[in-house]
């Protein structure tokens, strides 16, 4: 069996069990199988495409190619989740970064380096991916809070190994901190309703964190919660950062009724995926949201 063989009857299994980009999967897979024991990457795969697949390697990947055909994510399997030029880990007990995400970031940057922010805290923090992300790109003392302490173990991980300098706190939203706390509360928090659950896809139904996707029967229970929590964290004049869900802008704006200077950012599909909002300050007036596009 040489690795050409093995990346082309991958890519055969693949695609008979309907799994999307076949090939490129197959080629991250065998990737992963190989570097257990020797470095690799894509150009070594096809400069050794002649070469015998050792047994240990072939074992590896075929076990990694029923996984992913069973629908498991390649990036549960990988354990590796890029976001924001930086590689995550991600396991099960995490939700994978999205590139939508990405949107959350470049916005609360472009606030906090506009305002010299000092505080910020992420909601929810997951892999950590938004909060060592901004403790990486900002002069901020970043804090991040999540529900799940198996999924602030592995945002730890991720702060460690990315020499990210941040806090970490289990706890329900931001329950351990006090009023006016924060510069910036950012959060992607849950959105899905859960009545869609069976719409999914079982990359995403059956193997992400129930946790992390769904929020009530409409999508917006933890809206409910979080915006008035954040009210609460921010100092006058600070800046709310929330993703959001399918359909739910006006839901959310609604939610938002009494806030300030309220920004929409769309994603590249077009489809309105941050909303950005300013606690009012009765002493400044209201204040300009800054824009990065």
């Amino acid at each position: 069996m040489t690795v050409r063989t093995a990346l082309q009857q991958g890519q055969h299994l693949l695609h008979e069990a309907g799994v999307s980009a076949p090939q490129l999967t197959a080629e991250v897979l065998l990737i992963h199988a190989i570097s257990l024991e020797h470095p690799c990457d894509r150009a070594w795969l096809y400069a050794h495409a002649t070469d015998e697949l050792r047994e240990l390697w072939w074992i590896h990947y075929g076990r990694y190619l029923h996984e992913r055909m069973q629908g498991k994510p390649t990036q549960y399997i990988t354990g590796v989740q890029e976001f924001y030029g930086r590689d995550f880990r991600v396991t099960p007990d995490v939700l994978i970064p999205r590139p939508e995400t990405e949107h959350v970031v470049e916005a609360a940057l472009a606030n906090a380096n506009a305002a010299r922010t000092s505080r910020v805290l992420d909601i929810g923090t997951g892999s950590g991916a938004i909060a060592v992300t901004l403790a990486l790109e900002t002069q901020a003392h970043v804090f991040a809070t999540d529900l799940s302490r198996s999924a602030l173990r592995v945002a730890a991980e991720n702060a460690r190994a990315l020499h990210a300098d941040l806090s970490l706190v289990n706890c329900d939203l931001g329950a351990a901190f006090g009023d006016s706390a924060f510069d910036i509360v950012a959060s992607n928090p849950p959105y899905i309703p859960a009545h869609e659950r069976e719409t999914l896809q079982r990359e995403v139904r059956d193997f992400e964190p129930p946790l992390a996707l769904f929020a009530g029967d409409d999508g917006l229970d933890l809206y409910r919660r979080l915006i008035p929590e954040a009210r609460r964290l921010l100092k006058p004049g600070g800046w709310l950062i929330m993703e959001l869900g399918h359909d739910s802008l006006d839901a959310v704006r609604e939610i938002l009724v009494g806030w300030d200077a309220t920004q929409i950012v769309k994603d590249l599909a077009g489809i309105p995926r941050i909303i950005v909002a300013q606690k009012p300050d009765a002493n400044a007036g209201r204040s300009q949201i800054a824009s990065y596009k």
